[in-house]
């Protein structure tokens, strides 16, 4: 179970002033697409007004707030695993894999890793889950952003190869006109294939 942020914040006060990377994935529940993790090394003193979890914010304020932090000199590695090697591994290890790429890519020194959620990643090194992580903890909620906008740039790029499946409007999650879409023309190389498409 992921550590509460009280317990987090005692653990950086006791290693002075440690550089946190925070890490957190987007994409986990849809029905096609890859999933997408982002690992953010915030610069010191690097302050941005309204990030937070990239789930309450509209597509133009994350796109404002993901320029501001590209662009403002912080460390971002992301990673992306694949609809088939998701099908090949399940979506669970598929989210930590996503999560460690990001890691590997960041290419940074740092002393401790938060990861959005409960699960801890598959690797050697100083790391704490944080449930809402993306509301809590700085990093996290930065990366949140990045793994997001990413994502749906992705899946706006594959709304213009199967327009039939409007991706630009739910980028892949499981709505209405998603489903309905898929018991007309069937599931394409995005989707997933051992998820449950019921039919609408």
């Amino acid at each position: 179970m992921g550590l509460p942020i009280e317990a987090i914040n005692s653990i950086m006060a006791r290693m002075g002033r440690p550089l946190v990377v925070g890490v957190d994935e987007v994409g986990r529940g849809c029905l096609a697409g890859p999933v997408v993790a982002a690992a953010v090394l915030l610069r010191p003193g690097f302050i941005l007004a309204g990030v937070d979890d990239s789930k309450k914010l509209t597509p133009v304020k994350r796109e404002l707030l993901f320029q501001r932090l590209v662009t403002a000199g912080n460390a971002i590695g992301v990673g992306v695993v694949s609809a088939a090697e998701i099908d090949r591994i399940n979506i669970l290890e598929a989210s930590l894999q996503a999560m460690v790429k990001a890691l590997t890519l960041l290419n940074q020194d740092y002393d401790l890793v938060v990861v959005d959620g409960r699960q801890r990643l598959p690797l050697s090194l100083p790391q704490y889950p944080l449930i809402r992580g993306d509301s809590l903890c700085l990093p996290v909620a930065a990366a949140s952003i990045i793994a997001k906008v990413i994502r749906d740039r992705q899946m706006l790029y594959y709304d213009r190869i199967f327009p039939e499946y409007e991706f630009a409007r739910h980028k892949g999650y499981g709505t209405v006109a998603h489903r309905r879409a898929l018991t007309r023309y069937g599931s394409t190389s995005l989707h997933r294939q051992t998820f449950t498409y019921k039919s609408i």
